[in-house]
């Protein structure tokens, strides 16, 4: 067993080692492998082209499934968005040297899911908006509405490049044969843009069935086995080393980053485009606030799950590198678990990566194209131009991903991006008398500007997280503006939640 494991870590290397019925069973447990994400591939090329005729039917059909979402398909999409390759891969390799605290990552997820429900959900789908920039136009004007769609298009567009990083570096680990990083990277693209395309918000949802299923098993079962394999917890505690309680949630994290964590995603689970466009495709207000709420209880198992792997990694495997945590206990796995787990956690992937791409090709279809350069495009036209603007996105943020370097290390950083929006949403729906015609776009323009200062300015860096700057900013920029300013805003009006 350990052989062959050494031999996918480093094929080229151990080949030569191996005898002619060790060779034979090394193909055959990556056939097996292969076959399983062949499988997986192919079913969700299925399900695009099943979902292709509805999507075909109008704009709203494909951005917004024609607002026609139940709750459990709201809950496993906002499931597959919230766990991706930084919810599997990355708790994981953060567990590997902090311990089971690394899995409050997606516990913060699964807060911003049941807060956007209690919240925002249903709110934005009684609205009957498309998109925040939408909304700042509805009550502020159009400024606000630039700048936000500006901002919220390259928060998109890195997160969506940061998706083909993690989905080539997946294949590259765990079936180094056959994917270099480039090459896992370019069947990620092929993969992400090619189910998005043809099926919108359809083809996303429904995936994402059979995705976030996969998810759970695979996780689930490498869990189970992992442990057994390393003669359970009692043992694995035992080999730990004794500088930290590696079982304690509380441990190995401070605090204030753990509440930071929880700020960051409660924060743009309101106003970033995925969740938004996941709340608008609803069938009515409260089938949104449900979805979210179950959506939650969904997520928050699998970031301690995965941190569970990575503890098992550090006894079994202390001399890796943290990054291979979770891809070295997955491929010490028999090959049918393995290539089970290895699907998942391309699932992970795949699913974060489609609702973001349909999001950023939203945003610039819906409030740059349709709102400034052709406002009386028909609906038709329309498809087909969100269909363009997709497969251009998905271009762009590829070669950005070829490109680009630190976009992990960033991706905190722009998430914190949307701090102003939700800021400006809250005061809107909570605090209308406070809002000023121009609230919205000098709040966005200040916490956009506050990034760039935080990057540049090391003395900020006492706050111990971004996203603690970019609130006190943009809550005094937005008082400072309700003093300053005197145009009010019209109050919002919204439909409550019906059953």
């Amino acid at each position: 067993m350990g052989r062959r494991v050494v031999w996918q870590q480093a094929p080229s290397e151990a080949r030569s080692g191996f005898n002619k019925q060790q060779r034979r069973k090394v193909v055959w447990h990556l056939s097996i492998q292969l076959i399983i994400v062949c499988v997986y591939i192919a079913l969700l090329f299925g399900i695009s082209f099943y979902v292709k005729r509805r999507a075909d039917k109008g704009s709203t059909e494909y951005l917004f499934a024609g607002r026609k979402l139940s709750a459990g398909l709201i809950a496993v999409n906002i499931t597959g968005l919230a766990v991706g390759a930084a919810s599997t891969v990355g708790v994981a390799e953060n567990a590997f040297k902090v311990g089971m605290a690394a899995g409050w990552y997606n516990a913060a997820w699964a807060a911003g899911a049941v807060v956007m429900g209690l919240v925002a959900a249903g709110k934005l789908r009684a609205m009957k908006i498309s998109t925040i920039p939408e909304f700042f136009e509805k009550y502020y004007d159009t400024k606000g509405r630039v700048i936000s769609a500006v901002g919220l298009v390259i928060i998109m567009s890195v997160i969506t490049a940061l998706q083909y990083l993690a989905g080539g570096a997946i294949l590259a680990s765990l079936l180094p044969d056959i994917f270099s990083f480039k090459g896992g990277m370019m069947m990620s693209a092929v993969v992400f843009i090619g189910i998005t395309l043809i099926g919108g918000l359809w083809s996303s949802g429904l995936s994402n069935i059979v995705s976030v299923c996969l998810i759970y098993v695979g996780v689930l079962y490498s869990c189970f086995a992992a442990v057994n394999n390393a003669g359970g917890i009692e043992n694995i505690a035992a080999q730990l080393p004794p500088t930290l309680d590696w079982f304690d949630p509380l441990a190995g994290i401070p605090m204030a980053v753990i509440i930071g964590w929880f700020i960051v995603m409660v924060t743009q689970a309101i106003t970033a485009q995925g969740p938004v466009q996941i709340a608008c495709g609803a069938r009515d207000a409260k089938t949104a606030r449900k979805g979210f709420l179950l959506g939650g209880i969904l997520i928050f198992p699998i970031g301690f799950l995965c941190a569970l792997l990575g503890i098992v990694a550090k006894v079994s495997f202390p001399d890796i590198t943290a990054t291979m945590a979770l891809p070295k206990v997955v491929m010490s796995l028999n090959p049918v678990a393995s290539g089970t787990t290895l699907a998942a956690l391309w699932a992970a992937d795949v699913s974060t990566a489609c609702t973001i791409l349909l999001g950023a090709g939203t945003l610039f279809s819906q409030d740059i194209y349709k709102r400034f350069i052709n406002p009386s495009v028909s609906d038709e036209k329309f498809v087909t131009v969100n269909r363009l603007t997709i497969f251009g996105v998905g271009l762009i943020t590829l070669w950005f991903a070829f490109n680009a370097a630190g976009i992990l290390k960033t991706m905190i950083a722009g998430l914190s991006m949307t701090t102003a929006l939700t800021c400006v949403f809250l005061f809107t729906v909570f605090a209308p008398g406070l809002c000023r015609r121009s609230s919205a776009f000098y709040t966005t323009l200040v916490g956009l500007l506050g990034l760039v200062v935080w990057e540049f300015v090391p003395a900020l860096h006492v706050l111990q997280h971004v996203i603690y700057f970019e609130w006190l900013i943009c809550i005094v920029t937005f008082l400072i503006v309700a003093v300053v300013d005197k145009t009010p805003i019209k109050v919002p009006e919204y439909v409550e939640e019906e059953a």
